[in-house]
Protein backbone atom coordinates (compact mmCIF):
# COMPACT_ATOMS: atom_id res chain seq x y z
CA UNK A 1 0.00 0.00 0.00
CA UNK A 2 1.56 3.60 -0.80
CA UNK A 3 2.37 6.08 1.28
CA UNK A 4 3.61 9.63 1.66
CA UNK A 5 7.29 10.43 2.98
CA UNK A 6 7.24 14.51 3.38
CA UNK A 7 10.39 16.61 4.71
CA UNK A 8 8.54 19.68 6.64
CA UNK A 9 9.80 23.08 7.19
CA UNK A 10 10.20 24.40 3.52
CA UNK A 11 7.92 27.41 2.56
CA UNK A 12 5.91 26.86 -0.97
CA UNK A 13 7.17 28.86 -3.69
CA UNK A 14 5.50 29.26 -7.44
CA UNK A 15 2.53 28.72 -9.34
CA UNK A 16 0.55 25.71 -10.05
CA UNK A 17 -3.09 24.86 -12.00
CA UNK A 18 -5.91 23.81 -10.28
CA UNK A 19 -7.79 20.86 -11.49
CA UNK A 20 -11.49 20.85 -12.39
CA UNK A 21 -13.51 19.83 -9.57
CA UNK A 22 -13.81 16.63 -8.59
CA UNK A 23 -17.41 17.01 -6.92
CA UNK A 24 -18.61 18.27 -10.31
CA UNK A 25 -17.57 16.18 -12.72
CA UNK A 26 -18.81 12.84 -10.49
CA UNK A 27 -22.96 13.55 -11.37
CA UNK A 28 -21.90 15.45 -14.93
CA UNK A 29 -20.69 12.16 -15.77
CA UNK A 30 -23.64 10.64 -14.56
CA UNK A 31 -25.29 12.34 -16.62
CA UNK A 32 -24.69 11.18 -19.86
CA UNK A 33 -26.99 8.78 -18.96
CA UNK A 34 -29.48 11.09 -19.79
CA UNK A 35 -28.46 11.89 -23.25
CA UNK A 36 -28.82 9.79 -26.65
CA UNK A 37 -25.35 11.60 -28.09
CA UNK A 38 -21.82 11.54 -26.95
CA UNK A 39 -21.27 13.98 -23.90
CA UNK A 40 -18.15 15.67 -24.37
CA UNK A 41 -16.10 16.64 -21.42
CA UNK A 42 -13.08 18.67 -20.68
CA UNK A 43 -11.05 19.49 -17.60
CA UNK A 44 -11.74 16.30 -16.12
CA UNK A 45 -9.22 14.61 -13.46
CA UNK A 46 -7.55 11.86 -13.09
CA UNK A 47 -8.91 10.66 -10.19
CA UNK A 48 -9.63 7.42 -8.71
CA UNK A 49 -13.20 8.41 -8.25
CA UNK A 50 -13.31 9.52 -11.57
CA UNK A 51 -12.44 6.18 -13.18
CA UNK A 52 -14.78 4.43 -10.44
CA UNK A 53 -17.53 6.19 -11.93
CA UNK A 54 -16.15 5.88 -15.55
CA UNK A 55 -15.95 2.09 -14.76
CA UNK A 56 -19.28 1.80 -13.59
CA UNK A 57 -20.89 3.44 -16.66
CA UNK A 58 -19.08 1.42 -19.08
CA UNK A 59 -20.48 -1.49 -17.07
CA UNK A 60 -24.47 -0.35 -18.21
CA UNK A 61 -23.09 0.27 -21.49
CA UNK A 62 -21.53 3.55 -22.20
CA UNK A 63 -19.11 3.82 -24.44
CA UNK A 64 -16.05 6.11 -22.77
CA UNK A 65 -13.14 7.19 -24.52
CA UNK A 66 -10.40 9.48 -23.09
CA UNK A 67 -7.64 11.47 -23.64
CA UNK A 68 -5.42 13.74 -21.30
CA UNK A 69 -8.39 15.91 -19.43
CA UNK A 70 -11.11 15.20 -22.28
CA UNK A 71 -14.02 12.18 -21.86
CA UNK A 72 -15.91 11.56 -24.33
CA UNK A 73 -19.08 9.65 -23.02
CA UNK A 74 -22.08 7.89 -25.65
CA UNK A 75 -24.88 6.31 -23.79
CA UNK A 76 -26.99 5.69 -26.85
CA UNK A 77 -26.71 2.02 -26.01
CA UNK A 78 -27.48 0.82 -22.30
CA UNK A 79 -27.88 -2.85 -21.88
CA UNK A 80 -28.13 -3.07 -17.83
CA UNK A 81 -29.96 -0.32 -15.26
CA UNK A 82 -28.27 -2.11 -12.47
CA UNK A 83 -25.00 -0.28 -10.58
CA UNK A 84 -23.39 -3.36 -8.33
CA UNK A 85 -22.23 -3.29 -5.15
CA UNK A 86 -18.99 -4.83 -6.35
CA UNK A 87 -18.57 -0.89 -8.35
CA UNK A 88 -20.20 1.35 -6.22
CA UNK A 89 -19.05 0.10 -2.37
CA UNK A 90 -16.16 2.20 -2.31
CA UNK A 91 -17.69 5.74 -3.01
CA UNK A 92 -21.04 7.09 -2.69
CA UNK A 93 -21.23 9.52 -5.47
CA UNK A 94 -22.42 6.37 -7.65
CA UNK A 95 -26.37 7.05 -5.88
CA UNK A 96 -26.42 9.39 -8.97
CA UNK A 97 -26.64 7.25 -11.54
CA UNK A 98 -30.43 6.47 -9.66
CA UNK A 99 -31.87 9.81 -10.96
CA UNK A 100 -30.88 9.18 -14.94
CA UNK A 101 -31.27 5.74 -15.07
CA UNK A 102 -34.88 6.01 -13.87
CA UNK A 103 -36.16 8.95 -15.72
CA UNK A 104 -34.86 7.56 -19.05
CA UNK A 105 -35.13 3.97 -18.90
CA UNK A 106 -38.24 3.78 -16.54
CA UNK A 107 -36.00 1.49 -13.97
CA UNK A 108 -33.39 1.71 -12.08
CA UNK A 109 -31.41 -0.91 -9.46
CA UNK A 110 -28.54 0.09 -6.99
CA UNK A 111 -26.66 -0.69 -4.52
CA UNK A 112 -27.02 1.23 -1.11
CA UNK A 113 -23.45 3.70 -2.22
CA UNK A 114 -20.00 3.51 0.58
CA UNK A 115 -17.42 6.02 0.72
CA UNK A 116 -15.77 7.74 3.36
CA UNK A 117 -16.70 6.65 6.62
CA UNK A 118 -17.07 10.56 7.98
CA UNK A 119 -21.12 10.04 8.85
CA UNK A 120 -24.52 9.09 8.14
CA UNK A 121 -25.05 10.74 4.58
CA UNK A 122 -28.29 8.51 4.43
CA UNK A 123 -29.94 8.47 0.61
CA UNK A 124 -33.45 8.29 2.10
CA UNK A 125 -34.06 12.38 0.57
CA UNK A 126 -33.32 11.03 -2.65
CA UNK A 127 -35.80 8.21 -2.54
CA UNK A 128 -38.60 10.21 -1.30
CA UNK A 129 -38.08 13.04 -3.52
CA UNK A 130 -38.22 10.10 -6.45
CA UNK A 131 -41.53 8.85 -5.04
CA UNK A 132 -42.54 12.67 -4.91
CA UNK A 133 -42.44 12.50 -8.35
CA UNK A 134 -44.18 9.32 -9.03
CA UNK A 135 -41.58 6.37 -8.96
CA UNK A 136 -42.52 2.93 -7.07
CA UNK A 137 -39.27 2.34 -4.77
CA UNK A 138 -38.49 -0.94 -2.79
CA UNK A 139 -35.05 -1.57 -0.90
CA UNK A 140 -34.28 -5.37 -1.00
CA UNK A 141 -31.00 -7.14 0.05
CA UNK A 142 -29.04 -3.79 -0.36
CA UNK A 143 -30.06 -2.81 -3.50
CA UNK A 144 -32.84 0.42 -4.13
CA UNK A 145 -35.13 -0.99 -6.86
CA UNK A 146 -37.52 1.85 -8.63
CA UNK A 147 -39.73 2.10 -11.27
CA UNK A 148 -41.62 4.48 -12.99
CA UNK A 149 -43.09 4.52 -16.62
CA UNK A 150 -42.97 8.16 -16.39
CA UNK A 151 -41.63 10.54 -13.89
CA UNK A 152 -44.03 13.46 -12.76
CA UNK A 153 -43.39 16.91 -12.00
CA UNK A 154 -43.90 17.48 -8.52
CA UNK A 155 -42.55 20.21 -5.74
CA UNK A 156 -40.91 18.72 -3.31
CA UNK A 157 -38.91 20.02 -0.20
CA UNK A 158 -35.29 18.58 1.07
CA UNK A 159 -35.69 18.46 5.10
CA UNK A 160 -32.25 18.90 5.06
CA UNK A 161 -29.26 20.37 2.43
CA UNK A 162 -27.97 17.91 0.37
CA UNK A 163 -25.83 17.85 -2.77
CA UNK A 164 -26.09 14.76 -4.18
CA UNK A 165 -29.89 14.58 -3.18
CA UNK A 166 -29.85 18.10 -5.52
CA UNK A 167 -28.21 16.87 -8.37
CA UNK A 168 -30.64 13.08 -8.46
CA UNK A 169 -33.78 14.81 -8.34
CA UNK A 170 -32.68 17.92 -10.86
CA UNK A 171 -31.11 15.16 -13.02
CA UNK A 172 -34.12 13.03 -12.58
CA UNK A 173 -36.69 15.99 -13.52
CA UNK A 174 -34.95 16.95 -16.45
CA UNK A 175 -36.61 14.37 -18.48
CA UNK A 176 -40.04 14.44 -15.93
CA UNK A 177 -43.87 15.34 -17.33
CA UNK A 178 -44.29 18.87 -16.41
CA UNK A 179 -42.76 21.08 -13.90
CA UNK A 180 -40.88 19.69 -10.48
CA UNK A 181 -39.77 22.66 -7.99
CA UNK A 182 -36.65 21.25 -5.27
CA UNK A 183 -36.97 23.83 -2.37
CA UNK A 184 -34.45 24.04 -0.21
CA UNK A 185 -32.00 22.67 -2.42
CA UNK A 186 -28.58 22.80 -2.55
CA UNK A 187 -26.35 25.83 -3.57
CA UNK A 188 -22.96 24.61 -4.25
CA UNK A 189 -20.95 25.62 -7.64
CA UNK A 190 -20.72 21.85 -8.33
CA UNK A 191 -24.47 22.08 -8.45
CA UNK A 192 -24.33 25.33 -10.76
CA UNK A 193 -22.23 23.73 -12.91
CA UNK A 194 -24.00 20.28 -13.42
CA UNK A 195 -27.36 22.46 -13.83
CA UNK A 196 -24.94 24.28 -16.79
CA UNK A 197 -24.02 21.25 -18.43
CA UNK A 198 -27.40 20.21 -18.31
CA UNK A 199 -29.04 23.52 -19.50
CA UNK A 200 -26.44 22.86 -22.78
CA UNK A 201 -27.70 19.23 -22.87
CA UNK A 202 -31.40 21.04 -23.78
CA UNK A 203 -32.61 20.66 -20.12
CA UNK A 204 -35.01 24.09 -19.12
CA UNK A 205 -33.56 24.37 -15.65
CA UNK A 206 -34.13 27.68 -13.22
CA UNK A 207 -32.67 28.95 -9.93
CA UNK A 208 -29.62 26.57 -10.05
CA UNK A 209 -27.21 28.27 -6.94
CA UNK A 210 -30.47 29.44 -5.14
CA UNK A 211 -32.46 27.29 -2.23
CA UNK A 212 -35.10 26.96 -5.01
CA UNK A 213 -34.70 25.11 -8.25
CA UNK A 214 -37.31 24.72 -11.01
CA UNK A 215 -36.77 22.11 -13.65
CA UNK A 216 -38.72 21.96 -17.07
CA UNK A 217 -39.28 18.34 -18.19
CA UNK A 218 -38.39 17.89 -21.88
CA UNK A 219 -39.01 14.92 -24.36
CA UNK A 220 -35.07 14.29 -24.77
CA UNK A 221 -31.87 15.60 -23.67
CA UNK A 222 -28.79 15.12 -26.34
CA UNK A 223 -24.84 15.68 -25.90
CA UNK A 224 -22.91 18.96 -25.81
CA UNK A 225 -19.40 20.49 -25.15
CA UNK A 226 -18.80 20.77 -21.80
CA UNK A 227 -15.71 22.33 -19.14
CA UNK A 228 -15.49 21.18 -15.79
CA UNK A 229 -15.65 24.34 -13.21
CA UNK A 230 -12.74 24.36 -11.23
CA UNK A 231 -11.83 22.30 -7.30
CA UNK A 232 -12.63 25.30 -5.17
CA UNK A 233 -11.41 22.46 -2.51
CA UNK A 234 -8.23 21.51 -4.06
CA UNK A 235 -7.32 25.22 -4.41
CA UNK A 236 -8.67 25.96 -1.00
CA UNK A 237 -6.07 22.89 0.08
CA UNK A 238 -3.22 24.88 -1.63
CA UNK A 239 -3.51 28.44 -0.34
CA UNK A 240 -3.66 26.56 3.06
CA UNK A 241 -0.26 25.24 2.40
CA UNK A 242 1.25 28.40 1.36
CA UNK A 243 -0.27 30.21 4.22
CA UNK A 244 1.26 27.68 6.94
CA UNK A 245 4.52 27.27 4.99
CA UNK A 246 5.24 31.11 4.96
CA UNK A 247 5.42 30.99 1.10
CA UNK A 248 3.90 32.46 -2.02
CA UNK A 249 2.18 30.43 -4.33
CA UNK A 250 -0.43 31.63 -7.28
CA UNK A 251 -2.91 28.95 -8.49
CA UNK A 252 -3.94 29.02 -11.54
CA UNK A 253 -7.62 28.20 -12.51
CA UNK A 254 -9.05 28.92 -9.66
CA UNK A 255 -11.79 31.34 -8.96
CA UNK A 256 -11.96 33.57 -5.64
CA UNK A 257 -15.84 33.91 -5.88
CA UNK A 258 -16.10 30.43 -5.06
CA UNK A 259 -14.06 30.54 -2.15
CA UNK A 260 -15.48 33.41 -0.31
CA UNK A 261 -15.18 32.11 3.19
CA UNK A 262 -12.19 30.33 3.27
CA UNK A 263 -10.52 33.63 1.88
CA UNK A 264 -12.29 35.44 4.65
CA UNK A 265 -10.40 33.26 7.42
CA UNK A 266 -7.00 32.99 5.46
CA UNK A 267 -7.47 36.82 6.33
CA UNK A 268 -8.45 36.86 9.23
CA UNK A 269 -5.41 34.31 10.12
CA UNK A 270 -3.10 37.26 8.89
CA UNK A 271 -2.69 36.03 4.97
CA UNK A 272 -2.76 38.14 2.23
CA UNK A 273 -5.06 37.14 -0.83
CA UNK A 274 -4.79 38.34 -4.02
CA UNK A 275 -6.92 37.54 -7.08
CA UNK A 276 -8.10 37.84 -10.74
CA UNK A 277 -10.91 36.37 -12.72
CA UNK A 278 -8.63 33.20 -13.02
CA UNK A 279 -6.11 32.75 -10.36
CA UNK A 280 -5.60 33.18 -6.79
CA UNK A 281 -2.31 34.21 -5.00
CA UNK A 282 -1.79 33.41 -1.48
CA UNK A 283 1.31 35.10 0.21
CA UNK A 284 2.18 34.25 4.14
CA UNK A 285 4.97 34.95 6.51
CA UNK A 286 4.14 32.36 8.37
CA UNK A 287 2.87 34.20 11.12
CA UNK A 288 -0.75 33.40 11.59
CA UNK A 289 -3.66 33.77 14.04
CA UNK A 290 -5.93 31.30 15.42
CA UNK A 291 -9.28 31.85 13.55
CA UNK A 292 -12.90 30.21 14.56
CA UNK A 293 -14.52 28.04 12.07
CA UNK A 294 -17.93 26.62 11.79
CA UNK A 295 -18.94 24.78 8.71
CA UNK A 296 -22.56 25.07 6.99
CA UNK A 297 -24.12 24.61 3.93
CA UNK A 298 -22.55 27.03 0.76
CA UNK A 299 -21.87 29.66 0.81
CA UNK A 300 -21.04 29.15 4.04
CA UNK A 301 -17.55 27.60 5.19
CA UNK A 302 -17.37 24.07 3.41
CA UNK A 303 -17.11 20.97 5.49
CA UNK A 304 -14.60 19.85 2.91
CA UNK A 305 -12.14 22.54 4.30
CA UNK A 306 -12.56 21.69 8.10
CA UNK A 307 -9.92 19.84 9.01
CA UNK A 308 -7.55 21.76 6.54
CA UNK A 309 -8.47 25.05 8.69
CA UNK A 310 -7.56 22.67 11.28
CA UNK A 311 -4.09 22.09 10.74
CA UNK A 312 -3.67 25.45 10.30
CA UNK A 313 -4.73 26.39 13.70
CA UNK A 314 -2.21 24.06 15.44
CA UNK A 315 0.44 26.04 14.81
CA UNK A 316 -1.26 29.21 14.67
CA UNK A 317 -1.09 32.06 17.77
CA UNK A 318 -4.48 31.56 20.09
CA UNK A 319 -6.80 28.93 20.37
CA UNK A 320 -9.50 27.99 18.33
CA UNK A 321 -13.02 26.80 17.58
CA UNK A 322 -13.56 24.58 15.13
CA UNK A 323 -17.49 23.28 15.08
CA UNK A 324 -18.75 20.35 12.16
CA UNK A 325 -22.30 20.82 12.07
CA UNK A 326 -22.39 19.02 8.20
CA UNK A 327 -20.96 15.12 9.00
CA UNK A 328 -21.17 13.90 12.55
CA UNK A 329 -18.36 11.65 12.57
CA UNK A 330 -15.64 14.25 10.72
CA UNK A 331 -12.65 14.56 13.52
CA UNK A 332 -10.99 11.59 12.53
CA UNK A 333 -7.65 12.93 11.52
CA UNK A 334 -7.55 14.54 15.00
CA UNK A 335 -5.64 11.68 16.61
CA UNK A 336 -3.14 11.92 13.78
CA UNK A 337 -2.69 15.31 13.60
CA UNK A 338 -1.72 14.95 18.32
CA UNK A 339 0.50 12.33 17.06
CA UNK A 340 2.39 15.40 15.49
CA UNK A 341 2.55 17.18 18.36
CA UNK A 342 -0.69 19.46 18.46
CA UNK A 343 -3.16 20.34 20.92
CA UNK A 344 -6.61 19.50 20.47
CA UNK A 345 -9.64 18.87 22.36
CA UNK A 346 -12.77 17.73 21.06
CA UNK A 347 -16.05 18.01 22.78
CA UNK A 348 -18.95 16.96 20.98
CA UNK A 349 -18.87 18.46 17.20
CA UNK A 350 -16.51 21.06 18.60
CA UNK A 351 -13.11 20.84 18.52
CA UNK A 352 -10.51 23.18 20.90
CA UNK A 353 -7.03 24.10 19.01
CA UNK A 354 -4.76 25.30 20.86
CA UNK A 355 -1.38 26.43 18.42
CA UNK A 356 2.03 25.13 19.38
CA UNK A 357 5.15 26.63 18.21
CA UNK A 358 6.00 23.84 16.08
CA UNK A 359 4.57 19.99 15.06
CA UNK A 360 6.85 17.11 14.68
CA UNK A 361 6.84 14.32 12.06
CA UNK A 362 5.75 11.06 12.73
CA UNK A 363 4.09 7.88 11.77
CA UNK A 364 0.26 8.91 10.74
CA UNK A 365 -2.51 7.17 8.95
CA UNK A 366 -5.04 8.74 6.83
CA UNK A 367 -8.72 7.84 7.57
CA UNK A 368 -10.58 9.93 4.80
CA UNK A 369 -10.09 12.31 1.54
CA UNK A 370 -9.95 15.48 3.59
CA UNK A 371 -8.36 14.01 6.48
CA UNK A 372 -5.45 13.08 4.27
CA UNK A 373 -5.27 16.02 3.11
CA UNK A 374 -5.17 17.99 6.42
CA UNK A 375 -2.03 15.55 7.13
CA UNK A 376 -0.31 16.87 4.33
CA UNK A 377 -0.56 20.18 5.73
CA UNK A 378 0.51 19.60 8.97
CA UNK A 379 3.62 17.29 7.64
CA UNK A 380 4.40 20.04 5.65
CA UNK A 381 4.95 22.03 8.38
CA UNK A 382 6.34 19.52 11.33
CA UNK A 383 9.57 19.47 11.83
CA UNK A 384 11.91 16.16 10.38
CA UNK A 385 10.28 13.71 8.36
CA UNK A 386 6.47 12.44 8.39
CA UNK A 387 5.35 9.47 6.58
CA UNK A 388 1.70 9.00 6.19
CA UNK A 389 -0.06 5.87 5.82
CA UNK A 390 -3.51 4.66 3.64
CA UNK A 391 -3.22 7.67 1.23
CA UNK A 392 -5.44 6.04 -1.20
CA UNK A 393 -7.93 8.53 -0.11
CA UNK A 394 -6.11 11.55 -1.38
CA UNK A 395 -5.73 9.17 -4.84
CA UNK A 396 -9.52 9.90 -4.68
CA UNK A 397 -9.79 13.53 -5.04
CA UNK A 398 -6.26 14.97 -5.76
CA UNK A 399 -4.55 14.89 -8.91
CA UNK A 400 -1.14 14.43 -8.87
CA UNK A 401 -0.53 16.19 -5.59
CA UNK A 402 2.93 14.99 -5.11
CA UNK A 403 3.95 16.90 -8.23
CA UNK A 404 2.44 19.82 -7.11
CA UNK A 405 3.87 20.09 -4.01
CA UNK A 406 6.93 19.43 -5.94
CA UNK A 407 6.90 21.81 -8.10
CA UNK A 408 6.01 24.51 -5.07
CA UNK A 409 9.49 23.13 -3.53
CA UNK A 410 8.21 20.56 -1.03
CA UNK A 411 10.09 17.51 -0.38
CA UNK A 412 7.68 14.62 -1.13
CA UNK A 413 8.24 11.48 -2.30
CA UNK A 414 5.74 8.21 -2.83
CA UNK A 415 6.72 5.07 -1.61
CA UNK A 416 4.90 1.36 -1.40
Amino acid sequence: MDKLVIEGGIPLQGEITISGAKNAALPILCASLLAETPLKLSAVAKLKDVGTTITLLEHMGVQASRSEDRVVLDASHIHTQEAPYEMVKTMRASILVLGPLLARFGHARVSLPGGCAIGSRPVDLHIKGLQAMGAEIHIEHGYIEARASKLKGARYFMDMVTVTGTENLMMAACLADGTTVLENAAKEPEVVDLADCLIKMGARIEGAGTDIITIHGVERLHGCDHQVVCDRIEAGTYMVAAAMTGGCVKLNNARADLLDAVIEKLRDAGVTVESDATSITVKSNGKLKAVNIRTAPHPAFPTDMQAQMMALNTIADGVAKVTETIFENRFMHVQEMQRLGAQIEVEGNTAIVRGVPKLEGATVMATDLRASASLVLAALVASGETIIERIYHLDRGYENLEEKLTALGAKVKRTS
